[in-house]
């Protein structure tokens, strides 16, 4: 299993949980989810120079899985209807392999 940690800056929450709705049927289908969310008063320590408001955790059952949900093109379209005008900021934090 692949996990990633993700920090964001949402600029436009409502938007933001529009892609996520949209998103999650996608994400489920390929054995994927997510294991943490959460919401971000303040960041005391951040290797970017952007504020970070949401943090959370998602899954994938391999690379392979992982390389073909961001490259599928219904997702891309999801992404650039509701993530693209909702986040200013990504980073990718961590990535790394989970053994079961």
């Amino acid at each position: 299993m692949i996990e990633m940690l993700i920090g964001l800056n949402v600029k436009d929450e409502n938007r933001y949980r529009d892609y996520r709705d949209a998103m999650s049927p996608l994400l489920e289908k390929i054995g994927g989810g997510f294991k943490y969310d959460f919401v971000i008063a303040k960041t005391l320590v951040s290797q970017v120079s952007h504020d970070i408001n949401r943090v959370f955790t998602i899954y994938f059952p391999d690379a392979e899985a992982k390389n073909a949900f961001f490259n599928d093109q219904e997702y891309k379209k999801i992404k650039e209807k509701y993530f693209d005008p909702s986040v200013s900021d990504t980073v990718c934090i961590a990535e790394y392999q989970l053994n079961n």
